[in-house]
């Protein structure tokens, strides 16, 4: 599964950016790296595959994240 950097806004209103996904070096799971663009500004780590999914507000199903703009990649393979 890809995720495409960039600038996103969560299902419940506020906006945050994707540097990545990251691999746990344990797990070995796919991590989404993000930043909130509100408060202290946190650095976050999520699962992938719960980044991705949707969630039921309202009645309605919609993504838990969605992409509003997308960025150039800030980490890439040498």
């Amino acid at each position: 599964m890809q995720l495409q950097p960039g600038l996103y806004r969560h299902y419940k209103g506020p906006e945050y950016r994707v540097f990545g996904v990251a691999q746990h070096s344990e797990t070995e799971q796919a991590m989404v790296v993000y930043q909130a663009l509100y408060g202290e500004f946190g650095l976050w780590v999520r699962p992938l595959e719960m980044f991705c999914e949707s969630v039921e507000v309202d009645g309605e199903t919609v993504p838990r994240f969605a992409l509003i703009q997308a960025e150039t990649a800030l980490f890439t393979r040498p």
